[in-house]
């Protein structure tokens, strides 16, 4: 089957890129953020927040999904733990991506994507409790 011509490619095969994003969201659930270009900090922002998704919902299923792409068992055990505990309040921008200075070599833009560590703010909670409690209250008159 012919390469596809459409949308852009980190590499050259698609196999290749899967590999690429697999093996960069299993270091960055290891060592809790990563410095990478900044097109791959894109492309794997939106798969390590899928993951985390599936690790807040903690059942088996969502264990084998996540391990069809993070093949490091002891990586899945912490990610479905410790990560997935600490993203428990939060309800989505698991990820942070952070220019940094250009790569000496080839003045690559440069990026570091990490896990986002701060708890949610206690005044957004609140606020969404309070806004929660109101529809029930309008839905029960």
């Amino acid at each position: 089957m012919p390469t596809p011509k459409q949308g852009p490619r980190l590499a050259s095969s698609p196999a290749h890129e899967r590999l690429m994003l697999a093996n960069m969201a299993t270091s960055l659930f290891q060592h809790g953020r990563i410095v990478t270009t900044l097109p791959k900090a894109k492309r794997l922002r939106p798969l390590a927040e899928r993951l985390v998704t599936f690790a807040k919902r903690g059942d088996l299923h969502s264990r084998r999904r996540v391990l069809r792409v993070i093949r490091d068992k002891s990586v899945v055990h912490n990610l479905f733990t410790s990560i997935a505990e600490q993203m428990e309040q939060r309800e989505g921008g698991y990820t942070r991506i952070v220019k940094i200075a250009p790569r000496r070599g080839d003045t690559a833009p440069q990026a570091i994507i990490e896990l986002v560590a701060e708890p949610v703010s206690p005044k957004q909670a609140v606020v969404k409790e309070a806004e929660a409690a109101t529809k029930v209250a309008t839905e029960a008159e």
